[in-house]
């Protein structure tokens, strides 16, 4: 039955309310802009939810590369009491832990301070294309068919929903149309710490460590291990090819995996989230390929808690406390903007006049079984993410955030984590702001680089004065 569209008009449509989506949201809304976020789930906050922590906002030094959005979301999760802080794996990375449940309140307190209209469980079926602008999204709910209007919309949808619905140019994987593999994160309470840090100590050949210079390569692993210890967190890396995780493996008590990754999210609760599950080479955009998944990716998180008790000392006592929201997916499609991140400007620390925010992981891609690519950014420092690799190519208002960034494969194996994705998507609400008050309104090629990154520096982006 034919049924007439609502409609709505907006400022800035943002589609998808994960780390990306609501960097974007908060920075137009805060610039003035009548925002919508758009999720089709039923949580904003995407990975900053799940129980990972918050990768690439420090880089090796130690240095704090993205602030912003990012540092009032942090701010507001120790103001709840939530907060662990940043961590040194001694592997590759800092890393910042976060309590997942505290997290909910903490986003959803900053996106509703920022005056953000939020429509949850709401799907963008549809875009409408004239000429080389998006001039509506066709959003779908309970309420029925919607028609919104606005002069700019980002996409931050994870999949390039929008951008692809619009004609976009579109990369995928690689060039064997391999993907990188999905996990299913989960958490476990009652880890006594000092046990498994001790089971360090003296397994120090268990643990990945050491892989930069700036992250204990002249260090044996047992002095790396030693370091670990005088944390005194659960923040533990165990590695494929040590003899825990292939006795696992050849026993069939664990998958193939990469890693074993321990990462505190409650010191109150003696809990800790694990990053190990995984099914390699599945297409997330296709859903019946996504959902057949998910029971895997359970199965394999069960044994894994089975395995940890059995295998892991501090963990003997230790029970299930939970299980992510949604199935994490570490790469499908990729959006062609007007420059496309590369690996070599990852890994040589590349800096930009036109940079709207910086990164600092390691290009880390994970493929299938035990393997897993992980290489360090030169001289332990950042690389700066230009402002051209934001917009769509050839569509007049359209923003790529987070996820769908354009980037090839290696560059995006880096910015894909979220400190470097809330980067781009507080740039990109900001750009979506200065660019309908220019004189060439939704234009958001012709942004104005230079002021919208002195508006960066105003709200607390970190630009300049870090390696």
């Amino acid at each position: 039955m034919a049924q007439t569209l609502i409609q709505e008009n907006y400022d800035v449509v943002v589609t998808g309310g994960g780390c990306a989506g609501i960097a974007a949201a908060i920075s137009a809304a805060k610039a003035g802009m009548k925002t919508l976020l758009l999720e089709a789930g039923s949580m904003i906050g995407g990975e900053l939810i799940t129980g990972l922590p918050v990768d690439g906002a420090l880089n090796a030094r130690g240095e704090w590369v993205v602030g912003g959005v990012l540092k009032e979301i942090l701010e507001e999760h120790e103001r709840l009491g939530g907060y662990i802080g940043a961590i040194n794996d001694w592997r590759l990375i800092w890393y910042v832990c976060i309590d997942p449940e505290i997290m909910k309140l903490a986003v959803a307190n900053v996106v509703r301070r920022a005056g953000v209209h939020v429509w949850m469980y709401s799907f963008a079926e549809d875009v409408v294309r004239r000429g080389d602008e998006v001039t509506g999204v066709v959003v779908i709910n309970k309420r029925g068919r919607t028609l919104v209007e606005a002069p700019v919309y980002i996409d931050a949808s994870g999949d390039g929903d929008i951008a692809m619905r619009a004609g976009a140019q579109m990369m995928i994987s690689n060039e064997k149309g391999e993907f990188q593999p999905l996990t299913m994160l989960f958490r476990i309470g009652g880890v006594e710490t000092m046990d498994l840090l001790q089971f360090c100590v003296d397994h120090p050949e268990n643990l990945a460590v050491g892989e930069s210079e700036w992250m204990g390569q002249s260090l044996t692993p047992k002095q790396c291990a030693q370091n670990l210890y005088d944390q005194r967190q659960p923040a533990v890396f165990f590695k494929a090819g040590g003899p825990l995780i292939t006795g696992g493996i050849e026993r069939g008590e664990l998958q193939e995996t990469a890693l074993i990754g321990i990462i505190p999210v409650s010191a109150e609760r003696k809990e800790v989230s694990v990053n190990t599950t995984r099914i390699a080479n599945i297409d997330a955009t296709d859903a019946v390929a996504l959902s057949n998944a998910f029971t895997t990716l359970t199965d394999q998180a069960w044994r894994s808690i089975a395995f940890m008790r059995n295998n892991i000392p501090g963990f003997e006592k230790a029970y299930f406390a939970g299980l992510s929201h949604r199935i994490g997916i570490r790469e499908t499609r990729r959006v062609v903007g007007d420059y496309i991140l590369t690996g070599d400007d990852v890994l040589n620390a590349r800096k930009r006049d036109d940079g709207i925010g910086k990164g600092s992981h390691h290009v880390d891609i994970h493929q299938e079984g035990t393997k897993q690519v992980r290489i360090p950014v030169a001289d332990g420092g950042s690389y700066d993410m230009p402002y051209d690799m934001l917009v769509a190519k050839g569509i007049r208002n359209l923003y790529a955030v987070g996820r769908c960034m354009s980037a090839d494969r290696e560059g995006h194996g880096s910015a894909r984590v979220m400190g470097p994705c809330m980067a781009q998507g507080e740039a990109a609400g900001l750009g979506a702001a200065l660019s309908i008050r220019s004189n060439r309104p939704g234009d958001v090629h012709s942004v104005d680089v230079g002021h919208l990154r002195a508006e960066l520096k105003k709200q607390g982006a970190i630009l300049d004065g870090t390696h």
